[in-house]
């Protein structure tokens, strides 16, 4: 009877919405103990912020005692002002660290349950190759720290798919990355920013070239500028001027024309899309000062122009901005020429006679002897008056002691010549357009 009693007064009871137990003398008393949650320590509760101080963040999650999370369990940034982190009322997780320390408090991190809930986030987007989002919170020697709730390293090679010089710029910014390295025994997070972009700009560039086609006048941004040309950001791919389309006259280089940040209007030339690749031209979206030969000059007719290159076989003159024509080495005076520096030199304003025109093939032949039986040759700065009879003096070849010498050119080595000529303006891509034909020099020279 007695272990009857002793088992009633041990026992709980429930009486309406309270939890019950019996005293030592048998009466009713509230269990408040059954009432609290069971916890363990490494396990993240829900909870409330009930009070914020400076050192420290005291949260209701329901147990016999607030919960206190100390200000270095706070966050993972290095120093952190409590009041930055949370707010009163604010609902957070957080792992229970200590149930009981020294003091009787429960110990809590905000830091660690938003670690632990993070890093398996985390390892899904490894695995699966989808991005993460973090803020920058820190630039260090190499790169920037993002607050993943894991901190997360994006090297200054990956931030950007160029070169970043200041990387203080992104400070504060939320950015998209990919994990590209994860180890859970260092903590170790590596991310790439660029992977990212460069996925964006791929499908990007595929939007852009389903949507041009040659022949289409678009605008866009020089990018880059390199020896053979300049590349145009088309809002997400790149396309690539040739220095030969990027002006109707002679370009030296492509930074004579253009420079980096400027905007262009451009016409699609080419598009190979098995390469991703764009051709465009800026000469193009100008006007062509060839329609203006046609259009103005006929052959017999007398111009001015202004030597732009000399060569062996002759000179090239400037009738018009991009239109050059030749001057063949027999059409340079009515006597004999060795080295056509002996008559002319480049930048030398003339007076020369248009002998042909091929429209086709965008090319001039000119004359220099047949103008009024020779013509004054001017320095670049002096304007030509009239057109008077060419004193064929020894002063005026008083340079020509000086001047490389060129062989006597017959059929066979004018031939050559051309042909070294015109591999140089292939691959300088500068004369293919308004200068004369080069492969009739040697019939020229025959002729001559």
């Amino acid at each position: 009877m007695t272990g009857a009693l002793t088992m009633e007064q041990t026992e709980t009871r429930t009486a309406g919405d309270g939890v019950w137990t019996t005293g030592p003398d048998g009466e009713l008393i509230p269990d408040y103990e059954s009432t609290f949650p069971t916890i363990n320590e490494g396990e993240v509760v829900h909870g409330t912020v009930v009070r914020v101080d400076k050192d420290e963040v005291l949260v209701d999650i329901g147990y016999k005692s607030e919960g206190v999370i100390p200000v270095a369990e706070l966050s993972i940034r290095r120093s952190v002002n409590p009041a930055d982190e949370v707010s009163l009322g604010d609902e957070i997780d957080a792992l229970v660290l200590t149930k009981e320390d020294a003091e009787g408090r429960l110990i809590l991190s905000k830091k660690r349950a938003r670690f632990e809930m993070a890093w398996k986030a985390i390892e899904r987007a490894a695995e699966s190759g989808e991005p993460v989002n973090g803020r920058v919170i820190e630039v260090v020697k190499g790169g920037l720290i993002l607050d993943l709730g894991v901190r997360g390293f994006l090297p200054a090679s990956l931030v950007d798919i160029r070169r970043v010089q200041d990387l203080d710029e992104f400070m504060g910014q939320e950015l998209r990355c990919k994990v590209i390295e994860l180890n859970r025994s260092r903590n170790n997070v590596v991310l790439s920013r660029r992977a990212v972009l460069e996925d964006e700009r791929k499908e990007m560039r595929q939007a852009i070239l389903d949507r041009l086609n040659p022949g289409d006048v678009v605008d866009g941004t020089i990018s880059n500028i390199v020896d053979f040309g300049a590349f145009v950001d088309l809002e997400g791919m790149d396309g690539l001027i040739h220095i030969s389309e990027l002006s109707w006259s002679h370009v030296n280089h492509p930074s004579e024309v253009l420079e980096i940040g400027q905007q262009v209007k451009v016409k699609v030339l080419d598009i190979d899309r098995d390469r991703q690749r764009i051709s465009l031209g800026l000469k193009q979206t100008q006007t062509d000062p060839w329609q203006q030969v046609l259009e103005q000059y006929q052959e017999g007719e007398t111009v001015e122009g202004k030597v732009t290159k000399v060569v062996t076989f002759g000179a090239f003159v400037e009738i018009l901005p991009g239109v050059e024509g030749l001057v063949h080495i027999s059409e340079l005076a009515h006597h004999h020429v060795e080295n056509p520096r002996e008559v002319v030199s480049q930048g030398d304003s003339v007076r020369v006679q248009i002998l042909e025109v091929d429209a086709e093939r965008r090319r001039l032949s000119l004359s220099l002897k047949r103008v009024d039986g020779g013509a004054r040759v001017a320095p670049a700065d002096e304007p030509i008056e009239g057109t008077p009879h060419l004193d064929l003096s020894a002063d005026v070849f008083t340079d020509a002691e000086s001047a490389p010498e060129a062989p006597p050119l017959d059929a066979d080595s004018a031939e050559s010549e051309a042909v070294s000529v015109e591999s140089e303006a292939a691959s300088a891509g500068d004369e293919a357009g308004p200068a004369a034909a080069d492969d009739e020099v040697a019939t020229q020279a025959t002729d001559g």
